[in-house]
């Protein structure tokens, strides 16, 4: 018997068809013989709604009130899919991320968790019961407030609790089958990954890739956690995320892992560039820059420094689109102390990242990428590599044909097109 800990994003759970299919799955689970944990998602685009709820009745919504109310969408769906399960026979136990002992620190909107106490979820498995948690929210100890965890949430709470648990794998249910070589609605041959390292996975996702977000797949590379990454709508097998010295369970006992060269490529629409010119170039202008920029709550991506002229040089970085304005407004604040001359904005950019771990060892994989993308005619802005990831900014509006391109000259198609049972990937 294995403790499989689930969790279903909002379109597993939009609407009691959907429901009802999600709680067949969890019972033909615990049929098997396995103990199960189901972290689940509000109800389709509830959160959403929720979200443009609050800013109806106030612009700027409180943030603890606006936890109370978003954290609520988590409660339904885990309530309802407790009913459908018991009206297949099998106890269920619904919990509150607060009753799961999901302890967090007191930032609303963005909470982390700090400590996961699970005792009244291993009560209920002991007798027997399939235990429900709503994912994306906790409690903190100090203020004694409910706080929500911020985009990924559920997925967060889920490798979380098979952390806490012990668990043998986390499955993490969405509406494509697995962890594939590009999106498969920008890419559609892309490939489906048998099994894809924790290492390339978290570049994938700080890069644009949705099916998995970033704190789920580095929580679970910290306490060792086995991602499992499937679909709801199929029996499809799904793609292992290992972490340091795991196996895929599919690999035969003694068979060696090939890395590849590419894992896959990850688009971001969702950057812009800010372009600080005239900087003087002397020691301490950079920093004097991005302090301010970081006091504004900007995530810096991307960095570039032309060469000085005339005792000047140019700055240009990326941020995500919603913090650009913070961060301009920062700047603008301070440019008589800094000594620049003009601010930039431009949000009409997107990002390309192709990602390997057989960067490594293999030559030639930037020469393919930036031949791919000539052959193109397609124009390079700005570059940032790591050990296993090489990321250009592109106009937006050649991004998709990029990626297209670039996936192809990888050998990354596919001989048929990926199957998306959903509209979100979530």
């Amino acid at each position: 018997m294995a403790l499989i800990v689930q969790k279903y994003g909002g379109s597993s759970v939009a609407d009691a068809e959907s429901i009802k299919r999600v709680a067949k799955r969890i019972v033909d689970t615990r049929r098997a013989g396995h103990d199960v944990v189901v972290a689940v998602s509000a109800m389709g685009d509830t959160t959403d709604e929720l979200l443009d709820l609050a800013n109806e009745v106030a612009p700027i919504p409180a943030p603890r009130e606006l936890d109370m109310l978003l954290s609520s969408g988590e409660r339904i769906s885990m309530a309802l899919l407790a009913m459908a399960i018991h009206s297949m026979g099998f106890e269920a136990r619904s919990f509150t991320g607060s009753q799961a002992g999901m302890i967090t620190d007191s930032q609303h909107g963005a909470a982390r968790i700090v400590d996961v106490t699970p005792i009244r979820l291993r009560e209920a498995l002991d007798e027997g019961a399939i235990v429900i948690v709503a994912g994306f929210q906790g409690f903190n100890r100090d203020t004694r407030d409910i706080t929500t965890l911020g985009r990924g949430g559920s997925d967060t709470t889920a490798v979380a609790l098979a952390a806490a648990l012990s668990a043998d794998v986390c499955e993490i249910y969405s509406d494509v089958d697995g962890i594939f070589t590009a999106d498969p609605r920008v890419i559609p041959k892309a490939q489906k990954l048998d099994h894809v390292s924790s290492e390339e996975m978290l570049e994938l996702a700080a890069n644009g890739a949705k099916v998995l977000y970033i704190r789920a797949v580095e929580y679970a590379r910290r306490h060792g956690v086995l991602i499992h990454a499937r679909s709801t709508f199929s029996s499809s097998e799904g793609t292992y995320v290992l972490g340091e010295g795991m196996k895929n369970p599919r690999e035969a006992e003694g068979a060696a892992m090939e890395e590849p060269i590419v894992a896959g490529v990850a688009t971001d629409f969702g950057q812009a560039k800010i372009t600080v010119s005239g900087v003087p170039d002397v020691p301490g202008k950079a920093a004097e820059i991005f302090k301010i920029v970081a006091k504004s709550g900007a995530n810096v991506d991307m960095i570039v420094q032309n060469v000085s002229a005339t005792g000047r040089t140019d700055i240009s970085f990326t941020v995500p689109k919603a913090d650009a304005a913070a961060a301009l407004k920062a700047l603008a604040g301070e440019q008589t102390e800094v000594g620049f001359q003009n601010l930039i904005h431009d949000d009409q950019i997107g990002k390309l990242s192709v990602v390997g771990a057989g960067m490594r060892t293999h030559s030639g994989v930037s020469a393919t990428l930036f031949e791919a993308l000539s052959s193109g005619g397609i124009n390079i802005e700005m570059i940032s590599t790591s050990e296993i990831r090489i990321s250009v900014v592109l106009r937006d509006t050649d991004l998709a044909e990029a990626a297209r391109t670039v996936h192809t000259a990888y050998g990354l198609d596919g001989d048929a097109e990926a199957t998306v049972h959903a509209g979100s990937g979530r």
